[in-house]
């Protein structure tokens, strides 16, 4: 039984309780985060929590909770949860409307919730231990133009994440109508060529990763691996030596096979276990 956080209040799962009416459940009208914490440290808690700020303010959900409650929140649920390997789930939507009308409710407060869910502790990285690495399927990105916005409507990720699964993939990586490259359905994506790596630039196509953004700071902090936020097209990415996708439960993952083809010599590459080790290294430090 797992301890979850609703509106002020701890409780066990089974008695957390929304209205039908909450827009977040009628129209997916909300933000969230996840969060990864390790045995109460977490990754990149900042900047999990800025970004979160930044999708309320863009989507004009106002909630006047400043850091340290959001941290010790995450403190609490953490600890309540055995304080293991956890995913913190922060969800906070517009709140309960007394009818189903599209246009903002006024006087509505928010509805915050939180909970815990248990993730795999992250191996150390070596190419003898990683596995096969993802196998992706390609297709167009449909959803829609503000995926900068970390919004609890899911729907379009979930379309293009389940087209990838029923294809017998891992995840789904997404381009445009000019055959760049944008994101996966639930991840980052970042491409190696001859010792470079890429990824597309930041703007409303893909969603402002966390591990993506650390990923970006400790590499060229550290200077030994060169990256490039840059246009990718579709035909680098099918070219690429090595493809990652990257989000705050998979850290790192290599992808050995993209529509059945191998990536590469379809085997995880050197590049990833430098740019692995390096994060591993460094990810408790933001």
């Amino acid at each position: 039984m797992s301890t979850v956080f609703l509106n002020g209040d701890y409780m066990p799962i089974e008695e957390a309780k929304i209205s039908p009416l909450d827009r977040g459940f009628l129209f997916g009208d909300g933000i969230y985060e996840v969060i990864p914490s390790y045995f109460g440290k977490m990754v990149g808690f900042q900047a999990h929590i800025d970004r979160m700020n930044d999708g309320l303010k863009a989507i004009g959900i106002e909630l006047n909770w400043d850091d340290s409650q959001w941290l010790a929140l995450c403190d609490k649920l953490s600890s309540s949860n055995g304080g293991g390997p956890l995913g913190l789930y922060l969800h906070v939507s517009r709140g309960t409307d007394t009818k189903r009308f599209h246009a903002f409710p006024t006087n509505v407060s928010p509805t915050v919730f939180a909970m815990a869910f248990e993730i795999p502790v992250p191996k150390t990285p070596c190419l003898d231990t990683v596995g096969n690495g993802y196998a992706l399927t390609s297709t167009e990105d449909l959803r829609w133009k503000r995926c900068h916005i970390k919004s609890t409507s899911l729907l379009g990720n979930v379309l293009h994440f389940q087209e990838g699964f029923d294809a017998g993939s891992q995840e789904t990586l997404l381009f445009n109508s000019k055959n760049e490259l944008t994101e996966a359905s639930a991840s980052n994506i970042f491409i190696v060529k001859d010792g470079i790596i890429a990824t597309p630039i930041q703007d409303n196509q893909i969603l402002p990763g966390v591990t993506r953004r650390l990923i970006i700071d400790i590499l060229t902090k550290d200077g030994t691996l060169t990256v490039q936020e840059r246009i990718v097209t579709l035909d680098e990415v099918r070219a690429a030596d090595e493809i990652w996708i990257t989000s705050s439960s998979k850290e790192i993952a290599p992808v050995t096979k993209l529509d059945g083809v191998a990536v590469g010599t379809g085997k995880v590459g050197e590049i990833w276990l430098k740019a692995s080790t390096l994060y591993t290294e460094n990810k408790f430090s933001y």
